[in-house]
């Protein structure tokens, strides 16, 4: 048993099971033990790969909608550029790189990231040690400086905790996480009901709640609403509150049983746009989208980009490129292909008018 199932063990003999929620933010977040806290767990010597590390010109379409962003704001000075769970910094790399055709949008803004993984922050400081503006680093977004913000959030809340509820026959149920007679990690129901929910289900369905996510967007947006500025979300989710489970673990780029090696894999679930939505409108904000990641590098150039990048490529570099191409924007299989599977959404300003990519 490793050390953080043996420490989820003798809490819950202590307290009791916990929920899911609870057993995620243990098994990403622990200070010792976390997922996150320990390794660097992208790309292919890693568990999973993300956009940014499959090219470059998903950061650089990103700097330009950044920087125009900033534009239709109003241009304020200072501003400032924010990036939420920023990996190895790959995609904050490419935006500064990018940002200098930009030259009034890189004076305007300091740069900060909000990330909790002391191990991702030296990768970070690495990655940006040569970057066009000097970069700090915080925990948390409300640690940030204040005012107008461009906030980038690539799959961020997709490793938000989130709470199961299944519906049984005297009504919706807590999923929780216990340990069996053989001291092995298991899931239960709780013994009472949750009277907020009056979802009408078939005996058997699953809803997965994330608080935390609906939070954390309330707040930024009510942030963008005092403050101005713009947010841009990408992640793998639904368009529309619905019904099911899609918790899952990976782990060197397979899945895995969630409950078998807490620390050791990636828990994340599908990202429920609508409710961040509602929860950014609650605050007064502007939401655009969710659209298709496909139709938003698409409509932004990424074709065109490819096709520059092509023109000084080797034959293997130009392979290379319309692979990543296919892989960012295709939408036939979504274990192979992101375009279809991961949404965009921006939040903005009340006054601030369309986006980029959603038009």
């Amino acid at each position: 048993m490793n050390p953080l199932k043996q420490e989820i063990a003798a809490m819950i003999a202590h307290d009791g099971p916990i929920s899911l929620e609870r057993y995620m933010g243990l098994c990403l977040g622990h200070p010792r033990y976390g997922y996150y806290m320990t390794r660097d767990p992208f790309g292919a010597g890693g568990d999973f790969v993300t956009a940014p590390e499959i090219s470059q010109m998903f950061g650089e379409l990103l700097g330009v909608w950044a920087s125009e962003a900033w534009r239709l704001s109003g241009a304020p000075n200072p501003a400032r550029l924010i990036e939420l769970g920023p990996g190895r910094g790959t995609l904050m790399s490419d935006v500064l790189r990018v940002a200098r055709i930009a030259p009034d949008f890189l004076d305007a803004i300091t740069v900060h990231l909000v990330e909790m993984s002391p191990a991702l922050r030296r990768i970070q400081e690495q990655t940006l040690a040569r970057a066009a503006k000097p970069v700090s680093w915080s925990a948390d977004i409300a640690d940030t400086p204040p005012g107008p913000a461009i906030i980038l959030a690539n799959e961020f809340f997709d490793a938000m905790p989130a709470r199961h509820f299944v519906r049984t026959i005297t009504g919706w149920r807590e999923r929780l996480v216990g340990v069996d007679a053989s001291g092995d990690l298991v899931f239960g129901l709780s013994d009472q009901t949750e009277p907020s929910l009056r979802i009408p289900a078939r005996e058997g369905s699953i809803i997965e709640v994330s608080a935390v996510a609906q939070r954390i967007m309330g707040e930024i947006a009510a942030r963008l609403v005092r403050e101005g500025g713009a947010m841009l979300v990408i992640d793998y989710g639904y368009t529309e509150t619905s019904l099911g489970d899609s918790l899952q673990a990976v782990a060197r780029h397979a899945y895995v049983d969630p409950l078998a090696e807490p620390g050791e894999a990636d828990l994340t679930v599908h990202v429920d746009f609508a409710a961040l939505a509602r929860a950014a409108r609650a605050e007064g904000a502007k939401v655009m989208g969710p659209v298709t990641q496909s139709h938003f590098l698409l409509q932004l150039g990424i074709e065109r980009r490819a096709q520059s990048l092509m023109k000084k490529a080797t034959p293997e570099q130009a392979q290379g490129i319309v692979d990543a191409l296919d892989r960012l924007t295709g939408t036939k299989e979504p274990r192979q292909h992101m375009g279809g599977l991961f949404k965009v959404m921006a939040v903005t300003h009340p006054d601030m008018p369309d986006m980029p990519g959603f038009i």
